[in-house]
């Protein structure tokens, strides 16, 4: 018998909410079987498991959630493994170099910062000899 989860049980696993739990359902990364009166609760499989395991990796890397729907379901497919890690890198890529970008100007941002604290300070030291 294959191993199931709850809704409460990965929520509790993974430190979410349940949900969050059913925003990534209503986005289609999980799919859980539907059980009980009426189909109210939800039975998670290992499949879905791992799938809430990557979708949460690709979050810290700060992928989008459709971007990561995206290459989870490319490695959820049996096709082939290449085409599959050329899309990864290719998603990859492109998040670095928004990431790259947005230190830039936060580099930036930085310099000016200690620009007007050099100012301020030699405006203060002035002050201070007069």
């Amino acid at each position: 018998m294959a191993i199931t989860y709850s809704i409460s049980d990965l929520a509790k696993e993974f430190d979410l909410t349940t949900r969050a739990m059913r925003f990534y359902e209503d986005m289609g990364l999980l799919q859980p079987e539907r059980s009980g009166p009426g189909g109210r609760n939800r039975v998670y499989s290992a499949r879905d498991r791992t799938r809430l395991r990557l979708t949460l990796r690709a979050k810290r890397l700060g992928l989008s959630l459709s971007e990561a729907k995206e290459i989870i379901d490319l490695y959820d497919s049996p096709r082939d493994t290449g085409v599959q890690l050329q899309k990864f890198l290719q998603v990859l890529a492109q998040h670095r170099k928004q990431l790259e970008e947005q230190m830039a100007d936060l580099q930036a941002n930085l310099d000016e910062v200690r620009a007007h604290e050099q100012e301020a300070r030699s405006l203060l030291a002035k002050i201070a000899h007069n």
